[in-house]
């Protein structure tokens, strides 16, 4: 007779933009487990507010900190996208106020280093820091093909080579995600984030990239080798498999166990109809 699995401790989920916060709220709803979601105005999706919570501005973090610690949660998780504010529109609570020149210097460092003093603002407060891929738990993309597409030897050349431009530019904290072609570095992820990249490489000449149906290169995504893992692991989803294919590319490609995987039934779905790989690259 197999036991019961004891729900986690309720959950302080810290929601920007995209489906990443949707899939932690969804899975922390289907094991059982309490959480309070703090909506980031201008970014979490509306769907979140079938979950209790508030909706608040990024600066307001004694609010933040204050409904956290009323809703009984004693971990928090920081999930989806978020821009980097112009820290001049700010409006701070006397918290936020407190902390903001702290996180406007370390933003100047680059946005791993903000990332790592917005978490020790709140480990400081007493909340341990949860990953987004530790609670929706093994759904990070595995070792080898995930579908019934495979790259070829001339694929894996590309998705070898996007996967080292992805690691060198998060080296120099540029972005996670990197786009090769035939050999040819055709985009390198900054700000704009995924989508937008691949929006843009469907705008070149078809003569650099393929085209739906017979596509060429690859997507790559990584981790920053110099980022904290509990936030900000790359993520991809049904929409990147279908932005990948309009964008004219063979496929899409990750490091085993460090690429979150929403909706992994859609994402095979999505890939098999297109005629996309997504590769695991092992170790």
């Amino acid at each position: 007779m197999s036991r019961a699995v004891k729900p986690g401790p309720h959950l302080g989920l810290i929601a920007g933009g995209g489906a990443l916060p949707l899939a932690v709220a969804a899975r922390c709803e289907a094991e059982g487990r309490s959480l309070t979601v703090i909506r980031l105005a201008g970014f979490a999706d509306p769907a979140l507010n079938r979950w209790p919570g508030v909706e608040t501005g990024m600066a307001e973090i004694g609010r933040i900190l204050k409904v956290l610690k009323q809703s009984g949660a004693k971990t928090v998780c920081l999930a989806g996208t978020v821009s980097r504010p112009d820290f001049r529109t700010l409006k701070p609570d006397l918290k936020g106020a407190s902390v903001l020149p702290g996180i406007i210097a370390a933003a100047a460092r680059g946005d791993d280093a903000l990332l790592r003093k917005i978490l020790s603002v709140f480990e400081a407060e007493g909340f341990a820091v949860e990953g987004a891929d530790d609670i929706l738990g093994g759904e990070t993309l595995p070792a080898g093909a995930l579908g019934s597409v495979r790259p070829t030897a001339v694929q894996l050349s590309d998705v070898h080579k996007a996967l080292h431009v992805a690691d060198k530019s998060g080296e120099l904290d540029i972005g996670q995600g990197a786009v090769v072609v035939d050999g040819l570095v055709l985009a390198v992820e900054a700000q704009e984030g995924t989508d937008a990249m691949l929006e843009r490489v469907a705008g070149l000449p078809q003569a650099l990239r393929g085209r739906p149906g017979l596509g060429k290169g690859a997507l790559a995504k990584s981790p920053k080798p110099i980022q904290d893992l509990r936030v900000d692991m790359p993520v991809i989803g049904p929409r990147t498999v279908t932005l990948a294919a309009e964008a004219g590319l063979a496929g899409i490609a990750g490091r085993e166990g460090r690429l979150i995987v929403i909706d992994r039934r859609g994402v095979i779905e999505t890939a098999d109809r297109l005629g996309l790989f997504v590769w695991g690259e092992p170790g």
